[in-house]
């Protein structure tokens, strides 16, 4: 597409971002280097933080003590004191809307966030060998900074081309942590939308393949149980305690236990686990970070509920009492035929692209699923896009990275997509 920025400026920025992950609610330095560069490219409107989430639908906020921390790394990274006064509290993204007449509203979300893990050392780990490792502790290790650097390259070549109607660009904090989709979802931006697509790079497929709709989004709650006992002395009272940990480990094991259900495909997992206080003390206190998921959203529910059941049972059990706590949640999604029919069309004519796959099972859950049910509720179409990319290492590890030659390649179908539903209103 001649429209779309040079793939150098492209790779230039994707490291960029590479070198500065932020976890959820905490992508200050990257909410801001998104504004300079929206900034430059010339928006209609651009919505910051607060402004393009849905107030009180945030999940996994982390606490102000976390969130001041992050704000000051972000500050001393060189990120503009204006956009940062308009994040504090947490509230990060943005929404950017490109108008040029009549036509349809399209919308493109692609995440930000990074992940909780540190990044590889190793030599022949590209962003150490070449510079552009993490400085910050956490790290891109599912390729949001690639997403984000996609979403401004689509922007500014949708821009720079004869489209005729709104584009919109959502680049969502927080989809690691599950938490992010339903605030952009609920605050009012989509409810316009006629098309929406979202992506994401990998996904096991090489460099050179696109696939035009990602089915198979797992539902998916996550949660936390504080299990609370009473502390005694082990060795000469521990018939006075109520050992937490007890109650913990009964519920981790029953958990693994809830019956799978004939309508489909359902998971428990028990991700994080801990308590106690010393050998020698009936442990008083005790936690599980876990997760639920299924096939279908209903399924997911049937999950959710069973596994309240379980954790209440273990903690009476145990003379326990357990707090409960939602930390993230997304329902299933499917993409619509007619978007499909439109990103394989293009995807078959885009130049790097050998293998144009119609659709294909992701396996996983992520909350981009949050907007395109608002979409498709408001009436609209939703498809989520694959964009293969080679990655030594699998999503979530310490040595994924991004084939560099995947940035075009995504600009371009994404793009050319976002000129032809605007075209052919399918």
């Amino acid at each position: 597409m001649g429209n779309r920025p040079d793939r150098d400026r492209l790779v230039e920025l994707r490291r960029e971002l590479h070198r500065h992950p932020e976890p959820a609610w905490r992508e200050f330095w990257t909410t801001a280097r998104i504004v300079d560069e929206l900034e430059a490219i010339g928006v209609d409107e651009l919505y910051v933080g607060p402004e393009a989430l849905a107030e009180g639908e945030r999940m996994a906020v982390p606490d102000d003590e976390e969130l001041a921390r992050w704000f000051d790394r972000a500050r001393e990274a060189g990120a503009r004191e204006d956009v940062l006064e308009r994040l504090e509290g947490g509230y990060t993204g943005a929404v950017a809307v490109v108008e040029r007449g009549e036509g349809p509203t399209v919308a493109l979300r692609v995440d930000i966030d990074g992940l909780q893990r540190e990044e590889s050392t190793d030599d022949d780990h590209v962003p150490a060998a070449e510079g552009f490792r993490s400085e910050t502790g956490a790290m891109h290790a599912c390729g949001h900074d690639a997403h984000a650097t996609i979403g401004l390259g689509v922007l500014e070549a949708v821009k720079a081309s004869d489209f005729r109607g709104t584009l919109k660009v959502f680049f969502q904090p927080g989809e690691e942590m599950i938490a992010g989709g339903k605030p952009m979802a609920k605050s009012g931006h989509l409810d316009d939308v006629d098309y929406l697509f979202a992506t994401h790079v990998g996904l096991d497929h090489p460099t050179g393949e696109v696939v035009a709709g990602v089915d198979g989004f797992l539902a998916v709650s996550h949660f936390r149980a504080e299990f609370a006992g009473e502390p005694a002395h082990a060795g000469g009272k521990p018939n006075d305690g109520r050992n937490a940990v007890q109650a913990m480990a009964t519920a981790v094991n029953e958990l693994y236990g809830i019956p799978r259900h004939e309508d489909g495909a359902t998971r428990v997992n028990a991700g994080k686990v801990g308590g106690g206080t010393a050998t020698n003390i009936i442990p008083e206190q005790a936690f599980i970070e876990g997760e639920v998921r299924g096939e279908t959203t209903e399924l997911k529910d049937y999950m959710k509920e069973r596994a309240g059941e379980v954790v209440e049972g273990a903690a009476a059990t145990h003379g326990c009492e357990v707090d409960r706590t939602a930390v993230g949640e997304a329902p299933s999604a499917e993409s619509d035929e007619a978007l499909v029919d439109v990103v394989q069309g293009v995807a078959t004519e885009t130049p790097g692209v050998e293998n144009p796959i119609r659709r294909d099972e992701l396996g996983g859950s992520e909350d981009a699923t949050f907007l395109m049910r608002e979409v498709q509720r408001n009436g609209g179409l939703a498809a989520y896009v694959g964009v293969g990319t080679d990655h030594p290492g699998g999503h979530h590890t310490a040595t994924f990275d991004v084939d560099e030659e995947t940035l075009p390649i995504a600009v371009d179908v994404l793009s050319e997509s976002v000129l032809a539903v605007a075209d052919e209103r399918p």
